[in-house]
């Protein structure tokens, strides 16, 4: 996959097949309609394309709604290349990008600069300056300028949103197991690990402190989950606690997690932590000794877990 920054950093010999989208997640309605696009582009000798957009429309157009996306945008590059298309136009969102005409973002951008000869797109899908183009808009454009428009459906855009939606509520709730039957692949938190309090070492328990820094990225609810990260190269699983800490006075939230059989200063690193299923709520005990015991049960739980669901 060629990633491009910016469509007018795009250059390709060969027509493409195109498609336009936010596909946060990259889940398994978005992967439908990415293997529909593969296979066309491969059918008609063509080269597969996606645009996106970073920021998020939303975030420019509406700051104040607080949008929490499932991917950071490196996260979402990741998932997109594994899916085969050729190309990945990441296009700066900006408030004068909203103000091409319709016109003008098809002629410019889709055609002259993107070469599209197939555009694949949904059926409710609105582009151009106050959104006021439509699929109808698109296909006439199409007769203009010769490119084919490709419908996707109401079931599988339906699919797409109901996919997100359920994802995201599933992660707010905790339910990572069916958040990643979604995803098909475990969500994941991106940062770099900086210091903490250091009381997890008190209690025989040291943790990685992961700093996300894209305060977009949509954080699971509070509570203890089951890990897995790759450390130079070696899977580590491990038991997270997203919250407060409220048993030792904590007032800031943190993500911390303690990787069994893991000696290692894990300062600076930058892990992708894949977290695997839910253990418990976040709770204040009564006394240290309380905490330290639950800690005792929360390991015995992922190592059950892990034994059942990733023993080889």
């Amino acid at each position: 996959m060629k990633q491009h920054k910016g469509v007018n950093a795009f250059k390709s010999d060969h027509p493409t097949v195109i498609t336009i989208g936010t596909f946060d997640g990259v889940h398994a309605g978005h992967q439908k309609i990415i293997e529909r696009l593969v296979d066309s582009a491969k059918i008609g000798r063509m080269e597969s394309a996606i645009l996106t957009f970073f920021p998020h429309p939303r975030m420019v157009l509406q700051k104040e709604s607080g949008i929490q996306l499932i991917n950071t945008i490196e996260e979402r590059i990741q998932l997109l290349e594994k899916t085969g298309i050729d190309h990945l136009i990441i296009h700066p969102f900006t408030h004068q990008f909203s103000r091409l005409t319709a016109l003008e973002f098809v002629r410019d951008i889709l055609v002259n600069k993107l070469k599209a000869k197939k555009v694949v797109i949904g059926y409710d899908h609105r582009f151009g300056r106050n959104r006021t183009a439509d699929i109808n808009t698109l296909r006439e454009f199409g007769k203009q300028f010769d490119f084919e428009v490709v419908e996707i459906g109401k079931q599988d855009i339906d699919e797409v949103a109901v996919s997100s939606t359920k994802i995201r509520n599933a992660l707010f709730e905790g339910k990572l197991e069916k958040a990643n039957r979604y995803l098909k692949t475990p969500f994941t938190l991106t940062g770099t690990v900086v210091k903490g309090k250091g009381l997890g070492k008190d209690f025989g328990y040291p943790t990685a402190n992961l700093k996300i820094e894209e305060d977009y990225k949509l954080i699971p609810k509070n509570g203890v989950y089951v890990v897995r990260a790759q450390i130079d190269e070696i899977p580590y699983f491990g038991m997270m606690n997203i919250g407060f800490n409220p048993t030792v006075g904590g007032v800031k939230k943190s993500i911390e997690t303690y990787f069994f059989l893991l000696d290692q200063d894990l300062y600076g690193k930058k892990l992708q932590i894949e977290v695997l299923t839910w253990i418990r709520e976040e709770k204040k005990f009564k006394t240290i000794d309380a905490l330290k015991l639950a800690m005792k049960q929360d390991e015995s739980f992922a190592a059950q877990y892990i034994k059942d669901n990733y023993a080889e």
